[in-house]
């Protein structure tokens, strides 16, 4: 009997620390702090994972290896280092946008994320087709049940939820990246959103994405 893991437990967890004054965190505003303590402290952050382009070379995964690279992923996906909850909730609470770019501020410094952050730090660049609920209908040659079936371990079976767990495995870790570390969501990791499967379709047709 197979012992490996399912393809979600293998991605790994970064280390997650807590602690800290938060009102000491903010620039003196009262009306942030409050909306910091009523409002977005009882948000739940997920986890952030990563996943080992080493490991995917181990496992012969050089497929979703080599389209991960094609779409300028690996060093975002292995991203590692402690991550300080209340600290990111905070950057949240005095998040802006100005002009294209994010601004906050906390613990008395001015943070400012522009295109040469995203492309130096995180190896993000502003390329390709930007994807969400809004604009699926951008990749006109989609059709969400003809792509689907086309991925089935059993092409034949009547499909009434499209599911992770029918897909073949290449596509089914893909959607697993997708919903745990690309477009992360708190539960329902296995039921596959038409977003979903828009972004698994450009991936794995090398549809470079923004």
């Amino acid at each position: 009997m197979d012992s490996t893991p399912p393809i979600a437990k293998r991605i790994k967890t970064r280390a997650v620390r807590r602690g800290g004054h938060l009102e000491s965190w903010f620039s003196g505003e009262g009306e942030q702090i409050q909306k910091y303590l009523h409002e977005i402290s009882r948000k739940v952050i997920n986890n952030p994972k990563l996943i080992s382009f080493n490991w995917m070379k181990q496992k012969k995964l050089m497929e979703v290896r080599n389209l991960l690279k094609e779409q300028m992923l690996k060093r975002f996906l292995e991203m590692s280092g402690n991550i300080y909850l209340d600290l990111v909730k905070v950057f949240c609470t005095n998040l802006q946008f100005v002009g294209d770019n994010l601004c906050s501020h906390v613990k008395g410094l001015d943070i400012e994320i522009n295109h040469d952050v995203w492309t130096v730090i995180i190896g993000l660049k502003y390329i390709g087709l930007r994807i969400n609920k809004g604009n699926i209908g951008v990749v006109e040659e989609f059709n969400k049940m003809q792509f689907y079936k086309s991925y089935l371990k059993d092409p034949l079976s009547k499909v009434k939820n499209f599911l992770v767990g029918g897909i073949k495995m290449n596509e089914r870790l893909i959607a697993f990246i997708i919903s745990w570390m690309l477009t992360p969501r708190g539960n329902n990791h296995f039921t596959l959103s038409e977003e979903d499967l828009v972004l698994i379709y450009c991936i794995m047709h090398q549809v470079k994405l923004n």
